[in-house]
């Protein structure tokens, strides 16, 4: 099988990815060639909010509750594809949170992300259980529009990677308007407002693309294949980075 074999939607996804993994590639590279140094906005919040028991709210339990009943109610339909499509989604959202809060271990001056904001549990400097939640639900939330033939066209581009653009697009909105609220603070000039390519690559296509890739699988023993080991590698790297204070 070549690398632009398959149908119009998997050569153009396999395009996506390698641009997605090739802009993951240049940032992780960066703090090889530049040293950071000197203050930076939010840092200290970040950290004086993590893994802070007393923060707790009991809204954590209410939401729990609101997430679940929307994720059994979805199977109850008959829709577990959904459910386990959302639970990539959220994975996805686990490996930029643990590469993101290595990325403050690894230049010891600032997360590409960081919230500092009230909220009731913040596991990670760039990573609240509010989010947690709103990931999942988002996840749902994005497969609800599509076209039920995935291979579908608006013009020459396939459906699934035009709803990834759109969406990814949407939410890059709100990540800006969230942190002109000062909900969540940027310190590196090329994840910026000014600038929001790299967050629009890898802040978020790559959670729709991988949204739309397992929801269109066939079966739902296929969609285990992905989200079981997406789950079994990064639920235990959670664990023991966590565990030796990387992250």
């Amino acid at each position: 099988m070549t690398l632009f074999s398959g149908t119009p939607r998997v050569r153009q996804a396999k395009g996506v990815w390698a641009v997605i993994i090739l802009t993951y590639l240049v940032v992780w590279s960066l703090p090889l060639f530049k040293e950071y140094s000197g203050p930076t906005v939010g840092t200290a919040e970040a950290l004086e909010h993590l893994r802070d028991p007393s923060r707790f709210k009991w809204y954590i339990i209410v939401s729990l509750l609101v997430v679940l009943y929307i994720a059994f109610d979805e199977i109850a339909r008959g829709n577990l594809k959904v459910v386990l499509a959302a639970c990539a989604f959220l994975l996805m959202d686990v490996f930029n949170e643990i590469w993101n809060a290595l990325y403050y271990t690894a230049t010891g001056y600032a997360a590409v992300w960081q919230v500092n904001m009230p909220t009731a549990y913040q596991p990670l400097i760039g990573w609240n259980i509010e989010i947690i939640f709103m990931f999942f639900l988002c996840g749902i939330a994005g497969t609800k529009l599509l076209p039920r033939d995935k291979e579908a066209r608006f013009g020459w581009l396939n459906n699934r990677h035009v709803f990834a653009i759109v969406l990814s697009a949407l939410s890059v909105g709100v990540e800006i308007i969230l942190h002109a609220m000062g909900a969540l603070t940027w310190n590196y000039p090329w994840w910026q407002a000014e600038f929001p390519f790299v967050l629009f690559i890898i802040g978020y296509m790559p959670f729709y693309e991988i949204l739309y890739l397992v929801y269109d699988l066939p079966t739902v023993k296929d969609q285990l294949k992905v989200v079981l080991p997406m789950a079994g590698i990064l639920v235990p790297a959670f664990v023991i980075l966590l565990a030796a204070g990387l992250i």
